[in-house]
């Protein structure tokens, strides 16, 4: 397998660490982990906070900015971060106002998220959290009780994060990202595999003529495999 990578081992590191030297003005990289943050931190504002496990950017990382993300965990590749990651990036863009926790619906991620919120808690740091389950195509698969969050999280990153920035309290943002959540439905479709680095070859096989019909972003099984048609 071809790849632009110096050190498999290294690769989160060198892609938040790209991210952040790219755009050194508006973002910065705490030293606890993979952890991204505005660089200028806004008061008197609900922060919101999302991430999971890398190999989907600029799933949550690519978003932190004005109107949107104030922080976003990175996790191995396909890997929930861990609570103590997520922990100080709550710490980080906690205020006053409240942390509003964007949680894709992946069981790790819930459980490391819900563990973080409760450390954040026992701090005295006021947090809330969302689920986001956009995904109509398989219900209990790999990883998920219930829908999968997948490519719609997005949405509610930009949406939720408008609501933020122009003042809405922490109970009005999260009605707004539930809301976000209950109107939007994805479906995703594959033509071919993914290669997690550390593995050095596909996941799965597809035929030069298949695509798989409702796959997850970890290469979890859809519903169906079919040719490749025209619409």
């Amino acid at each position: 397998m071809k790849k632009f990578m110096n050190d498999v081992d290294q690769a989160e590191n060198e892609m938040i660490l790209g991210l952040v030297k790219a755009y050194p003005k508006d973002l910065r990289k705490l030293d606890c982990g993979n952890v991204v943050v505005r660089r200028n931190k806004k008061e008197n504002k609900v922060a919101l906070i999302s991430g999971g496990g890398s190999g989907h950017e600029p799933a949550h990382a690519g978003y932190v900015g004005t109107g949107m993300l104030d922080a976003a965990v990175a996790g191995a590749v396909f890997t929930s971060p861990t609570p103590d990651q997520i922990y100080e990036g709550i710490k980080e863009i906690a205020n006053d106002a409240g942390v509003l926790m964007v949680i894709k619906n992946y069981t790790g991620d819930v459980m490391n998220f819900e563990m973080a919120a409760e450390m954040a808690e026992a701090e005295g740091i006021l947090v809330k959290q969302v689920i986001v389950n956009d995904d109509v195509a398989v219900k209990d698969s790999l990883y998920t009780v219930g829908r999968r969050g997948v490519a719609g999280t997005v949405f509610v990153h930009k949406i939720a994060g408008a609501a933020a920035e122009r003042g809405d309290d922490l109970s009005q943002v999260q009605e707004t990202a539930n809301k976000v959540i209950a109107n939007v439905r994805t479906m995703g479709a594959a033509i071919r595999p993914c290669t997690v680095p550390a593995a050095g070859k596909p996941g799965f096989e597809l035929a030069e003529d298949e695509m798989e019909v409702g796959i997850g972003i970890h290469g979890e099984p859809g519903t169906h495999r079919e040719k490749i048609k025209n619409s």
